[in-house]
């Protein structure tokens, strides 16, 4: 189980408002990062400090593991810059809530894996985007 602080809804949301508003130009803003992308060459690791989790520890009780179904009512697909932030579902609910150290914009991150490759995926958050969708409104 993960020693970061778990962002419940209010508390993520909140954390999204404050951090909206950044319009300086950083290194972090080099490649668009609206979608989920490949952690870019351009944002070193070291830019990101991570400041909490959206992996509810209820969602790991009982050696359950948390749901692979992605959250979409609009249409939209994982990749989409305007697909719904709903940290109950995937990928968010593995996600990890970063800072960027230099402007104190916001991002998530997972480590994607299959087969034969691991990828850190990163996502800018967007406060406009992120709901509140229970765990059976897939």
């Amino acid at each position: 189980m993960s020693d970061l602080p778990y962002l419940d809804h209010a508390a993520f949301l909140a954390l999204a408002e404050s951090a909206r508003a950044r319009s300086t130009d950083c290194q972090c803003t080099k490649t668009p990062l609206d979608g989920w992308a490949t952690l870019p060459n351009s944002m070193p690791d070291t830019q990101l400090d991570v400041i909490g989790t959206l992996l509810d520890p209820r969602d790991l009780q009982d050696g359950q593991e948390p749901t692979f179904v992605e959250y979409h009512p609009n249409g939209t697909a994982y990749w989409h810059v305007d697909a719904p932030i709903a940290p109950r579902y995937f990928p968010y609910n593995r996600a990890n809530v970063c800072r960027c150290r230099e402007c104190g914009r916001l991002y998530l991150r997972y480590q994607e894996g299959g087969g034969y490759f691991v990828d850190q995926r990163i996502r800018q958050v967007n406060p406009a985007l992120i709901v509140d969708a229970p765990p059976d409104s897939a």
